[in-house]
């Protein structure tokens, strides 16, 4: 702020001249450890200050000027590939134009597709890498033949002979039955004896499934944290910023017509969801408070009612699903044989497709807010889709594995031997159809259900077609579909390694089915999401969906018989019997001894004690961020109040204007007069409004003008701007 020529020329005794101050600024840059580039002055400016920072009469060694000119390449080129990657990012135009239409909520489910894409296909590296790449490079000694089982199955059924003219070569394909003999299933991985191999096949196979899901969980973490919504760590009582959106959204270097009406919808959206979101949560709080003990027990009771009756259906759907998978496994030699593939899959997908249905129309008896009955809704949603998948692979594991089961056939082998001569080929070709069946369902709906809905109400007019309308585009009930099927990928990955690529193909197409079905064919959403929310939200589902997949596995993996006859396990009671092999073959008895401690009880309990120390220290340090978030909020609003009062002092100091000094326009002399706030309609975060001057003493600076605190000493406004060669001033 410039002072009047009256006040700056009159200097108090001591104030240093401005060639001193410029001296001592000169100082404080070529000292400061800065980098030059970051220093917000032109670059001519930037040119003398990195002169000032030569050492006098030294000149740079050639290493020096090398290393620098190195690092600017090394910038300039890592700058380049940025802007590279993300003009070549998959998606990134149609991400684009839909976040700008329909707003970031939905964009976030498009952006969660291609999230999901790429950990597909990371996974399918992975294994192509460690497993099919090896197995082909190195082309291990053949096995040997498999082992000749006399089996004793009393009972057994034989196929009837005329079965095998319904099955065409596209029934194979939908099956799987096409693929049996091929990588795509665990049957054709067939190596040697350990002993005769440079290359652990075995140990790689066991191992890709495991790396692949760490690698997805953590994946999947760092961006649940990275969409961790804000207002959870900054209290309840923070506000959006919504200034900061009307007065810096719009791109001011957009020339075209059509990028304009998507930056205008996309900044229409924002507000809407924000206005939204805070008035739903403002009501929300408002009723809250304002409900007595009656009325909080009543609506406790409403909860505790419609949560039992939820989960009553829930329990019968699983045990639809249930009956359904165990009556197709043991009648799957019938004449039904056609049907009774694919009737698991319709049970599960009927299932979830009328659950939603009653889920809402029971929350809706109960007469909750539109938050709350959204919540309910989608959290029994949820539920019923992991635990479809759950009890699908419980009846799986009990018809084939027999577990929780008597049989005679599961004694001498583990498994039903009988039945399933190679057990780990029939899983996968469950789930193999499973996926098939989803993204089936996914086409279907699209091209057989919204698109001809919408030709109708387009065509038609009346009372009818105006209630029918277009079909909505609901977020989470595409999100659950696609976790749905990340979740059978993520099962399969053992019994099927090459699962990621089909699901991947399948993520693909999906995206432009459901980009055309958002574009054309449906309306968005009456109730918006935010982005922040929506991400946290798709995470925690793919988390649970991640956790229900690596159960099963972890129990198959380390209990369950391998098949006698077909795969990479054949000699070995369970799989992770090819670890202590390997460990006994390639390390010596140290080593040995080494791992055997690190799997013992022994090691659980210094193992117990590292982790408690490291969670006291996360729950300090957590608890450290919330304070010193705290205290800045306080010196946020603090520095205000600070500036505030400078400016108050500088007023009174001015003199106020006669009619002689300027020939412009005469302001009124009373400080009542001047506005208390630049915001309008309400005052600033930490404007003093209308107060008194605070009591206590002041320190007078240099200049006459009195400092709130202590230490605030400076010179005057005039003396204090130093100018660059360039114009600039400091």
């Amino acid at each position: 702020m410039l002072l009047p020529r009256s006040v700056s020329s009159e200097r108090a005794p001591g104030v240093p001249e401005p060639e001193e101050l410029w001296e001592a600024e000169m100082e404080r840059l070529r000292g400061s450890g800065t980098p030059v580039r970051g220093l917000p002055y032109a670059m001519m400016d930037k040119r003398l200050i990195w002169q000032l920072r030569e050492p006098a009469g030294v000149q740079t060694l050639r290493w020096q000027r090398w290393q620098r000119r190195r690092q600017t390449v090394e910038r300039r080129l890592r700058e380049a590939a940025q802007r590279l990657a993300r003009g070549l990012g998959l998606w990134e135009g149609a991400l684009y134009e839909i976040g700008g239409l329909f707003g970031t909520g939905i964009r976030s489910y498009f952006t969660f597709l291609r999230f999901l894409l790429l950990l597909n296909l990371l996974s399918l590296l992975l294994t192509a890498s460690f497993v099919l790449l090896p197995l082909v490079w190195l082309r291990p000694p053949d096995p040997g033949p498999t082992l000749n089982l006399t089996l004793q199955c009393p009972g057994s059924r034989q196929s009837p002979p005329g079965v095998l003219r319904f099955h065409n070569q596209l029934w194979h394909v939908l099956t799987g039955r096409a693929f049996t003999n091929t990588y795509l299933f665990y049957g054709a991985y067939r190596v040697g004896p350990e002993s005769s191999s440079v290359y652990s096949i075995r140990l790689a196979y066991l191992l890709s499934p495991l790396a692949c899901l760490l690698l997805c969980f953590c994946g999947t973490l760092r961006r649940m944290v990275k969409g961790l919504p804000q207002k959870t760590l900054l209290g309840q009582g923070y506000q959006a910023p919504l200034s900061a959106k009307v007065f810096s959204s719009w791109d001011f270097c957009i020339r075209v017509q059509e990028a304009a009406t998507i930056k205008k919808h996309e900044i229409s959206n924002e507000f809407k969801v924000c206005a939204r979101v805070e008035l739903e949560e403002g009501r929300r709080f408002q009723l809250m408070q304002q409900q007595t003990r009656a009325q909080t027990a009543c609506r406790l009771l409403s909860y505790l009612r419609v949560n039992v009756l939820n989960g009553l259906l829930v329990v019968g759907a699983i045990s639809a699903i249930f009956w359904a998978t165990k009556y197709s496994q043991d009648n799957k030699e019938e004449s039904l044989f056609l049907l009774l593939q694919y009737l698991p899959p319709g049970v599960i997908a009927l299932v979830n497709f009328l659950g939603p249905l009653l889920f809402t129309f029971l929350v809706q008896l109960e007469n909750y807010p539109p938050n709350t009955e959204v919540n309910l809704t989608l959290i029994w949603c949820v539920v019923l889709k992991l635990a479809s998948l759950g009890m699908f692979s419980v009846s799986l594991g009990q018809t084939i594995l027999c577990i929780g089961r008597d049989k005679s056939s599961c004694e001498s082998y583990g498994y039903n031997v009988c039945d399933y001569q190679c057990w780990e080929n029939s899983v996968g070709e469950e789930l193999y159809k499973l996926s098939i069946f989803n993204f089936l369902l996914t086409v279907a709906f699209a091209f057989l259900v919204t698109l001809p809905r919408r030709l109708l109400v387009d065509r038609f007019s009346g009372r009818f077609w105006a209630w029918l309308e277009r079909e909505e585009f609901l977020v989470p009930k595409n999100v659950l579909d696609i976790v749905a099927g990340q979740t059978v990928t993520w099962m399969g990955l053992f019994y099927c390694p090459l699962l990621p690529l089909l699901n991947s193909v399948f993520l693909f197409l999906t995206f432009y089915i459901k980009k055309y079905t958002l574009l054309k064919n449906s309306r968005a959403s009456s109730r918006p999401f935010r982005a922040s929310s929506s991400t946290f939200f798709f995470q925690l589902v793919l988390l649970l969906g991640l956790l229900l997949a690596a159960v099963p596995l972890g129990y198959v993996v380390s209990s369950i018989h391998s098949s006698w006859d077909c795969g990479l396990f054949t000699n070995y009671s369970a799989p992770w019997q090819v670890v202590p092999e390997l460990v006994a073959l390639g390390l010596p008895p140290i080593g040995q001894r080494a791992l055997h401690y690190l799997g013992s009880h022994a090691f659980s309990f210094p193992l117990l004690i590292m982790l408690s120390l490291v969670l006291t220290v996360c729950v300090s340090q957590t608890q450290a961020n919330a304070r010193a978030i705290h205290r800045l909020r306080k010196q946020l609003v603090w520095q205000v109040q600070e500036k505030w009062h400078l400016v108050e002092d500088l007023s009174r100091l001015l003199p106020e204007p006669g009619p002689s000094d300027s020939p412009g326009p005469k302001y009124p002399a009373s400080q009542a007069s001047r506005p208390q706030s630049f915001c309008p309609g309400c005052p600033c975060p930490g404007s003093p409004g209308h107060q008194a001057p605070r009591p206590g003493p002041s320190v007078v600076d240099a200049a006459g003008l009195r400092s709130p605190c202590p230490g605030q000493h400076g010179a005057p406004a005039s003396a204090r701007r130093f100018r660059f060669p360039s114009g600039a001033e400091l």
